[in-house]
């Protein structure tokens, strides 16, 4: 049950928002996530290798010149709303709408690792600071210079599809508080005492969690790739385009909450009738399309602002666009649960994979609060005062 947009799609973008419909539902239905997260939380290696390497969409929102479709962010939450509603469990958004605008906000010949990165060669996870903000006054990393590199101190609650990753990219401050950024290759640190991912169980297991302890960690003087002002915008760049795409990521988990109730409703029978008949049920059904819709309208508006690249403008339609999504997100997995009746909350219905996602997903990147914060703050002066 899905409606057109205002926004409009360049052709391409439309065919890849079609073609990730049509692979999602053939690879990534309810039985194939259940068989991934069955032992816990897990990423799905066989649609991980498909998607990134031989559909290259991690190269999607990436220039042309290093392998990518340059379809920029409205092809990016093309795709992210597409993986939402399917819960996907594969590192894209880590990889794609984390690391990569990170490496290319602050490294200045970023062409190589964004090379590997389209051509689907690469996993990587971005350690991102534990109050949930952009500022590198969240980042709990010191790096130590010495006559080799670098010793890294301090550690990360969680770190969002670090198990398994091929690159991880950690922001530090160096002894004189100057912001830096690390590339960590944690398959060669596997074996050093001093390194340690752990993964964590936790409630949403489509997306896997790990902490991370650095004690003491060597590294050589090449691990660093920005220093300064150039770290700083990278890990802003980073945030906020990340923050956009797990918006995109929740409204397609909203509009899926919307087509299994909906579905559900069609074929459930009590007194004699679909209880899809009863005005009841569609008037809730109705207000969860209106929250989707509205959701829709902010996310890939604020897709298009970030595009035009005028910052003041592209954040605040990112913060509108999150609280949008999260409060879209919770609002259709608490409908579908409800509406679904005594089947909604068990195992074997997909409401609940949902409703966990809601709670987990509200969490990320400092949840809505954050973002209403800075509309608080940063808004015209009339939302200021109203």
């Amino acid at each position: 049950m899905e409606s057109s947009n205002s926004v409009e799609f360049g052709v391409e973008h439309q065919m890849v928002r079609d073609s990730a419909r049509d692979y999602l539902a053939a690879h990534s239905d309810s039985a194939a996530v259940r068989r991934v997260t069955e032992a816990g939380p897990a990423h799905d290696h066989a649609l991980w290798q498909a998607i990134a390497g031989e559909l290259g969409w991690c190269g999607i929102a990436l220039p042309e010149a290093v392998g990518g479709a340059g379809l920029g962010a409205p092809g990016l939450v093309l795709l992210q709303e597409q993986l939402g509603q399917r819960l996907a469990c594969v590192p894209f958004w880590s990889t794609a709408c984390v690391a990569a605008p990170w490496l290319q906000g602050s490294v200045g010949h970023s062409g190589p690792w964004l090379e590997r990165l389209a051509a689907g060669e690469c996993h990587a996870a971005a350690v991102l600071p534990d109050d949930g903000g952009w500022h590198y006054d969240g980042v709990r990393i010191a790096a130590q210079v010495n006559a080799n590199g670098f010793v890294l101190h301090g550690s990360a609650a969680q770190v969002a599809d670090a198990a398994g990753a091929d690159w991880l990219l950690v922001p530090a401050r160096l002894d004189d508080g100057e912001p830096a950024l690390f590339l960590l290759e944690p398959a060669a640190l596997a074996q050093d005492a001093r390194f340690a991912l752990a993964p964590l169980d936790t409630l949403d297991r489509t997306r896997p969690l790990a902490s991370l302890r650095l004690d003491g960690l060597a590294v050589p003087a090449s691990a660093c790739l920005a220093r300064g002002d150039a770290a700083v915008q990278g890990l802003a760049q980073a945030w906020w385009h990340g923050k956009l795409m797990l918006a995109a990521e929740q409204l397609g988990a909203a509009q899926q909450c919307l087509d299994l109730t909906v579905g559900y409703a069609a074929e459930r029978i009590q007194f004699g009738r679909a209880i899809g008949s009863f005005q009841a049920v569609k008037h809730r059904c109705a207000q969860m399309m209106v929250v989707v819709e509205a959701a829709r309208s902010a996310v890939y508006g604020a897709a298009q602002a970030w595009e035009a690249a005028v910052v003041a403008e592209a954040r605040l339609e990112i913060c509108a666009a999150a609280v949008a999504a999260d409060d879209a997100l919770r609002f259709c997995a608490q409908e579908a649960i409800q509406l679904h009746g005594g089947v909604g909350f068990t195992w074997e219905y997909d409401p609940q994979l949902y409703f966990k996602r809601a709670q987990a997903a509200g969490q990320w990147l400092g949840g809505a609060g954050v973002a209403l914060a800075y509309i608080a703050d940063n808004g015209p002066q009339a939302w200021r005062t109203a």
